[in-house]
């Protein structure tokens, strides 16, 4: 019997997930700055206070390292925290507890320890917030040794991704972009299932070129594709969905189909996992290239005010250009 199937939004998908996740395993606990009665400042964990209750879904005070201290405690004690920093921007408050501990747990006991923690965060830019809320930190997260980066670019994958993360054994930093919560709907399963944390995913099949992208970048990769297809130009559109560890099996046979790559991440060109994608594809596929590989992404500059946000932040226009440039070579 096929599946139910109906349109959500990302953020319902989410919601939705946590709260089947919930019923199914009382040790799964939900915590976060305005996560409770108000159920998250953009809604995320709305109706799962009135059902879990406080003991479950609570409020915590405005420290991020308190929430991360917190976490340990309850997942070294047998529970599966789901923790939420409100944005990604404020991560550096935790980063002690989420690269310091969490992520060296498995390894300090000889995987005779795990620590289950699930560390959620909307982040990104196009949505005009204020300093500090859109920066694009996946990079700095994907650095640490014994974490996994998880960023969904769609409802389906959100809902899949987030039910994996939650019954990993080990931490998981999930990462949700702004622009993507309320943006579009798409048909989403009303049952659970799961997404494996460590597969790339081909989004759009091509023959001329290889683009790969994460997170909202994702959309503007394949609105690019579609403008490219009118002039003839058949772009494979590849979302990494988890940037730690990234999955080079299925960016290498793209390539070894395209032989051209274009690289695509909103953060700046020195951050995101860009540059790490291109550093392997250069030892590991170099001899299947026909031409040099194209980076696009926001400049080397501090993330700017909410009104220069639109020139700064890279789009499909930047993509077609790049596209053109590799395949014109």
């Amino acid at each position: 019997m096929a599946k139910k199937k109906t349109g959500k939004t990302m953020i319902e998908a989410i919601t939705e997930t946590l709260d089947q996740e919930m019923e199914q395993d009382d040790k799964i606990i939900l915590f976060g700055e305005d996560v409770g009665k108000n159920g998250g400042v953009f809604r995320a964990s709305t109706g799962l206070w009135e059902k879990y209750g406080e003991e479950r879904v609570s409020d915590t005070p405005l420290s991020e390292s308190g929430i991360g201290g917190m976490a340990i405690g309850l997942a070294v004690q047998g529970f599966h925290p789901i923790m939420e920093i409100q944005f990604l921007g404020f991560v550096f408050e935790v980063m002690d507890s989420i690269a310091g501990q969490m992520a060296r747990t498995r390894f300090r006991y000889g995987a005779t320890r795990h620590l289950p923690i699930v560390v959620r965060s909307p982040f990104g830019g196009g949505t005009h917030t204020a300093e500090m809320h859109g920066d694009s930190l996946e990079g700095t997260l994907a650095q640490v040794p014994g974490l996994k980066v998880v960023i969904p670019s769609n409802p389906y994958d959100a809902k899949g991704l987030l039910a994996s993360a939650i019954h990993d054994d080990d931490p998981v930093v999930f990462l949700e972009h702004l622009k993507l919560y309320r943006s579009f709907r798409e048909e989403v399963p009303s049952e659970r299932y799961e997404i494996p944390l460590n597969q790339a995913n081909v989004s759009r099949e091509g023959s001329d070129v290889t683009i790969v992208s994460y997170g909202y970048m994702v959309r503007e990769s394949l609105k690019a594709a579609d403008e490219l297809e009118k002039e003839g130009i058949s772009a494979e559109v590849i979302d990494l969905r988890t940037v730690s560890p990234i999955d080079y099996e299925t960016i290498g046979k793209s390539i070894e189909k395209t032989g051209r790559l274009v690289m695509v991440q909103e953060a700046q060109r020195q951050a995101g996992v860009g540059a790490n994608v291109i550093s392997e594809v250069s030892q590991r596929y170099i001899l299947s290239l026909e031409a040099p590989i194209q980076f696009v992404s926001a400049p080397d500059s501090v993330f700017p005010f909410a009104l220069a946000e639109d020139y700064w932040l890279p789009n499909a226009d930047d993509i077609i250009q790049a596209v053109k440039k590799t395949t014109e070579f």
